[in-house]
């Protein structure tokens, strides 16, 4: 489909999906964003649904004025994937000691590392930038100083919630390796403080909604947001890096005699802030649950932990500024998942899959997901598909 126009305060609200189909709270966001003095566009997803402070799957455009409750507070939330040498073959019928050894190299939930692990430890990480991204930490928030040790060890750590590695295989029969991950505890402090910040400031004090205040651009206050927001994205990329090498590492032990290779990795934030330009105006463009797909662009989909994903090519679409969905999105809360599904549900849904079957990851059952098939048919006009992946192992947090 292409997009569905919807009337906003100061600019049209462009939807790839049918807005009937959006619950109430969520539109009822995306016109609240659409009354922003500094907003020049706003796009929305098919995965979009209601998020803490601003809608997930929207895409949103402002001169001069960046919202940091719109880019989420898991600052430069992404995912990596990368196709390996191995197939379906290659595989064992049983996968719960791969799944419990990918467990043992990457710490999950709250877990982290004894030690940091940074390149140096890690087979090909390249090591450039890292010690000046290091030195950085010097200039970030003082609010956050004292979570440097914690920082360091949650490198390369997956966290909880959505977040995922798996081992998946294309419809081709190659193997994958995927993840889905963020800026960790680090990133989550740094936006909460700024929004805090934001909040208190005259400029905002009249918004339709408290949890929109900005930043407007040549202020302090923007300077130092903007300092802390590049330098959390820029961890939350570290993060997929490292997590991926711990992961490759993990592979190349268990199938030794494949002698396992690794194309490049597709690697995409889909949290985060760019700079951008569009009808001549020099524009912050601010992606929460949303994708960049420019023309060629390569860009990875989720769905969720017992359906597709799929690797994309953007298609450069100017009117979603350049953007595309960044997996399935929810159409319950988690609250509500609990509520409706059972352990016998997860099982049932995640059949053929090694994955934790458990009270502990139920909010996160495909049934809590829109059908990832549906979600992809409804940006043809932003990405087209270069591969469809089914996971096998999939390490929930």
């Amino acid at each position: 489909m292409s997009y569905v126009e919807v009337p906003g305060a100061k600019v049209p609200i462009r939807m790839w999906t049918d807005p009937a189909s959006v619950e109430a709270g969520a539109l009822q966001q995306l016109q609240n964003v659409a009354t922003l003095p500094w907003i020049k566009g706003l796009a929305v997803m098919p995965d979009v649904h209601y998020g803490k402070g601003a809608t997930v799957g929207s895409v949103i455009a402002m001169r001069g004025a960046v919202c940091p409750a719109a880019v989420g507070v898991d600052i430069g939330c992404g995912m990596s994937a990368v196709k390996t040498s191995l197939t379906a073959n290659d595989l064992p019928g049983d996968l719960s000691r791969l799944r419990s050894k990918v467990e043992q190299a990457i710490p999950v939930g709250r877990g982290m590392h004894d030690d940091p692990v940074g390149p140096g430890r890690l087979h090909g990480l390249a090591t450039a930038g890292w010690d000046d991204f290091w030195g950085r930490f010097d200039g970030v928030a003082e609010a956050v100083k004292f979570r440097q040790e914690r920082a360091t060890k949650q490198m390369g750590t997956l966290g909880s919630g959505n977040h995922f590695a798996e081992v998946c295989i294309s419809e081709t029969g190659s193997v994958w390796l995927m993840l889905h991950s963020g800026s960790r505890n680090i990133g989550k402090e740094l936006a909460e403080h700024h929004i805090g910040i934001a909040q208190k400031l005259p400029h905002n004090q009249g918004l339709v909604d408290r949890d929109l205040a900005v930043f407007v651009a040549d202020t302090p206050q923007m300077a130092a947001y903007q300092n802390d927001l590049y330098w959390a994205q820029e961890y939350a990329k570290y993060n997929r890096s490292i997590m991926m090498a711990l992961f490759k590492d993990v592979i190349r032990r268990e199938f030794k005699k494949a002698r396992v290779t690794f194309e490049p990795e597709v690697s995409c934030h889909h949290n985060y802030v760019s700079r951008e330009r569009y009808e001549g105006m020099d524009l912050l463009v601010t992606r929460k649950g949303a994708i960049s797909a420019r023309a060629g662009e390569y860009g990875i989909i989720p769905g969720s932990m017992g359906t597709g994903s799929y690797i994309v090519k953007g298609l450069g679409n100017e009117k979603s500024f350049n953007s595309a969905s960044h997996g399935a999105g929810r159409r319950m809360s988690r609250n509500a998942a609990k509520r409706r599904f059972s352990t016998k549900d997860l099982e049932e849904q995640t059949r053929g899959v090694e994955c934790r079957k458990d009270s502990g990851v139920v909010d996160e059952i495909p049934g809590a997901y829109k059908p990832i098939e549906q979600v992809i048919d409804q940006q043809r006009d932003l990405v087209e598909v270069v591969a469809k992946l089914k996971q096998v192992v999939c390490v929930k947090g």
